[in-house]
């Protein structure tokens, strides 16, 4: 006889799947008959987005749950859109996202309404919800492509600008605005806003508590915003602005489809353009604003203060401390700080008070003085003013410069700490205890610093003892999880990583750099440092880690460093098309077209820009050459070996004096031994931009010991109007001649022999998007010498040019 047991399987399965709630719906559409609930998703046609129930956050006593859209190829939750930020729900399997009867969509939440599309024009509930590929979720009549659009979630963003949608303003959609996070954690609308400007102009702005501006993109002026000219690159994304009496918006689309970006109003008060690396699996920065994070307005709070040049940003003033430090680390300073004491707000100068001393005042240099002074006109002395706020008790602090008194009442909002030497000096009123206290603060500090030692050690030895024999695998980790921080490895990790540092991808100044393999298949750069340094193990630590928090889209991203006796590695990203010598010299089977050579240029010189520009210290790189330019998987220049020269001292000019050419990249400063500046690098830029132009070194080695110096014949050309000429054969003419041209000035006024004649990082950027204009270059004194005597063209080959050395690899002009 058969056995009952398959009938009972199939009965069994059969219970199971009716009581397992779906994972996904197989459409992407939710009718009039379906619900939205517990794990269940939809997903956009081309399998690009979800929309579903999701948490937020790594606090695992959280149980918020929200309705919203993310990508769904990327494997970090990245949601784009949220239904009800605002208002979060416990359980998503007590709560629904449907169609009502009237037509809209609603989320509901134990059959309470807890967000709707709030349509009041609708006459029917034929009405359909779909998620489309570009992160759209519309409400819509009908399921064909001509359906009526009722309503879309691109008209009502959150904290995300997706490609495609508008952001503006329109007599159907209102004024539109992007609303940061209130923290890392909590979607909920924060403090930080962007919209076009709301007084009519074309300009889009960010607002403080939708209150205050504090940057401004500048007017349309039919093909960027005048404060934003990274846009004229165009090699990403195409722009388009509109405006009409019905409505006014700007919208922007990538030009290639395949790309994952957005533009983020994140919860540090900056706008964000983001974009998702596959082969890294992290999203990268490639552009913000304001760039210096200060900019943003009372960034810290109340009593707090925000240092450009201290991570993190804001810290309290002395006397206070964080209002919530929980939403501090969530990285949302900005509730403020408030007294460690209360105010003894008592009479002037009766110490016998019975409520004890008086309020004083601690001294603070070099601030950027808090908004909303009062100024008194009736106090001509700082002993006057100082006066004036003790008898109010509302006065927290009080400034007196150039004859003129200033006070503050109620909180003290956008203190900054200058380091430039532009600051003034601000009297903080404090209880008298908090001063008094400070007398024996650093006998205080240093028994805490004894205790944390001793502390640290005995731990050190307890995790030491815990993890002794454990195979290292931090490196992965922490780049997975810090954006912030470098990886310290062993030289055993690094030495499984390269498979015994056996694929040499190339040999440099500084050492030789092997491809290795973490773990999760990723590839990695590892540069073995090679020859003497001038930096022992603690300053080695304390530069990388300075290089280490530099990013920018065009820097390669150093990922960690190995100090191990006189070992010195560092880890950098790996960079999947090489460097730019070897797609421009070595007879690639690949001629860069002028499209890429020209963003190679554009982007090259903004990371330079950067170095110099927005560092907390300008940083000289030295030694700027195309084997120094990598480029990754999409092209994208990244500049190389930044920071290098503090790590070797005056064992750079060996190495940078052994010269492939003739001049080579170095500038006259290192021949005549003046003082290394920024400049240097501009001069050695320069000399790439030419070898972009031409495809081959600048200088070549002739017959009959001739050198052929293309500076010098590019210098002629360009004043003769011969541009073609200068162009690398291989491009059969196939360029843009007024971009050709632009490039070929700018080099020439790079190469100038007097510092003051070249511009700068920063101007050549604006010069390659088109922002500046530039002239005509004269002919460097230099090459009409050689123009006259080329025999010295042979003699610079011949001879040393002497020991110079780039000083420090940082500077502070």
């Amino acid at each position: 006889m058969a056995s009952p047991k398959p009938r009972w399987f199939l009965l069994f399965l059969f219970f199971l799947c009716c009581n397992i709630p779906f994972i996904s719906f197989a459409s992407d559409h939710i009718s009039f008959n379906n619900t939205l609930s517990g794990n269940q998703t939809i997903s956009s046609q081309g399998g690009k987005f979800q929309l579903g129930f999701f948490q937020l956050g790594n606090r695992s006593e959280s149980s918020n749950y929200y309705l919203g859209i993310w990508y769904k190829k990327v494997i970090e939750l990245t949601p784009v859109w949220i239904a009800n930020r605002n208002t979060p729900i416990s359980d998503p399997n007590k709560s629904e996202l449907r169609i009502l009867a009237t037509g809209n969509l609603a989320l509901l939440n134990h059959n309470t309404q807890i967000w709707s599309t709030n349509i009041t024009s609708l006459s029917s509930n034929s009405t359909i919800c779909k998620l489309l590929d570009t992160g759209n979720l519309v409400l819509q009549y009908s399921s064909n492509e001509t359906a009526t659009l009722l309503w879309q979630s691109m008209d009502h963003p959150t904290d995300t600008w997706l490609p495609g949608a508008k952001l503006g303003r329109g007599k159907a959609t209102g004024q539109q605005r992007m609303v940061s996070r209130k923290n890392s954690d909590d979607p909920a609308e924060g403090i930080f806003s962007l919209e076009i400007d709301p007084n009519g102009s074309s300009q889009y702005l960010l607002y403080w508590n939708r209150s205050k501006p504090y940057w401004t993109s500048g007017q349309w002026n039919g093909k960027i915003f005048t404060n934003v000219p990274e846009m004229s690159s165009n090699y990403l994304y195409d722009f388009k602005y509109f405006s009409n009496e019905n409505e006014t918006y700007f919208t922007y689309s990538l030009q290639d489809d395949s790309i994952i970006s957005r533009l983020v109003m994140d919860v540090s008060g900056q706008i964000k353009q983001l974009t998702w690396l596959e082969e890294s699996q992290q999203w990268i920065l490639l552009w913000t604003q304001p760039q210096a994070q200060c900019d943003v307005y009372a960034l810290c709070g109340p009593f707090g203060s925000c240092s450009d040049k201290s991570l993190p940003y804001c810290s309290c003033l002395i006397g206070f401390k964080e209002v919530n430090s929980i939403q501090w680390e969530l990285s949302d300073p900005t509730g403020g700080c408030l007294r460690n004491s209360p105010l003894k707000c008592s009479v002037i100068n009766d110490s016998s008070s019975s409520n004890g001393p008086n309020d004083q005042f601690f001294q603070m240099s070099s601030i950027k003085l808090p908004d909303n002074p009062r100024v008194l006109n009736t106090a001509n002395t700082v002993q006057d003013c100082e006066r004036a706020c003790l008898q109010n008790c509302s006065c927290n602090a009080f400034a007196f410069s150039s004859m003129n008194c200033s006070v503050w009442f109620g909180n003290l909002l956008n203190l900054h700490q200058e380091t430039d030497g532009s600051g003034k000096t601000l009297f903080l009123r404090l209880s008298a205890s908090e001063l008094k206290n400070g007398d024996h603060m650093e006998k205080d500090i240093i028994w805490v610093i004894i205790g944390s030692v001793i502390g640290f050690l005995v731990s050190a030895v307890i995790i030491f003892l815990m993890v002794r024999g454990y195979k290292r695998r931090k490196f992965v980790l922490a780049m997975r999880e810090s954006e912030s921080s470098l990886a310290t490895l062993t030289y055993g990790d690094l030495k499984r990583m390269t498979n015994n540092f056996s694929e040499r991808l190339g040999r440099g100044a500084f050492g030789s750099v092997f491809k290795g393999t973490l773990p999760n298949s990723r590839y990695v750069a590892v540069k073995r440092l090679e020859g003497p340094l001038q930096v022992g193990e603690k300053q080695f630590r304390n530069e990388v880690s300075t290089i280490g928090i530099v990013q920018h889209v065009n820097l390669v991203r150093l990922r960690g460093l190995c100090c191990e006796r006189n070992k010195r590695l560092l880890v950098y990203d790996y960079m999947e098309n090489g460097s730019l010598d070897k797609k421009l010299f070595y007879g690639s089977s690949t001629v860069l077209d002028w499209k890429t050579r020209y963003q190679i240029a554009l982007g090259a010189a903004r990371g330079l820009a950067y170095l110099h520009e927005s560092c907390i210290d300008c940083i000289i790189h030295c030694d700027v050459k195309p084997e120094n330019i990598l480029l990754d998987e999409l092209f994208v220049p990244k500049v190389a070996d930044f920071g290098m020269a503090k790590l070797v001292g005056r064992e750079f000019s060996r190495v940078l004096t052994t010269l492939r050419g003739t001049i080579g990249y170095l500038a006259p400063e290192w021949i005549s031994g003046v003082a290394i500046s920024a400049k240097t690098d501009v001069y050695s830029y320069g000399m790439v931009l030419l070898e972009l132009v031409s495809g081959r070194r600048n200088s070549e080695q002739q017959e009959e010991g001739h050198v052929d110096y293309f500076p010098l014949r590019a210098a002629i050309e360009l004043n003769e109007g011969n541009i073609l000429a200068l162009l690398d054969n291989r491009l059969n003419g196939d360029a843009n001649l007024e971009e050709v041209e632009r490039v070929c000035r700018v080099a020439c006024w790079c190469i100038q022999d007097e510092e003051h004649n070249r511009p700068t990082m920063g101007q050549v950027v604006q010069i390659l998007e088109g922002i500046l204009d530039v002239g005509l270059p004269p002919v460097p004194r230099s090459l009409k010498a050689l123009k006259e005597d080329t025999t010295s063209l042979v003699f610079l080959r011949e001879h040393s040019l002497g020991e110079q050395s780039c000083p420090v690899g940082t500077s502070d002009s």
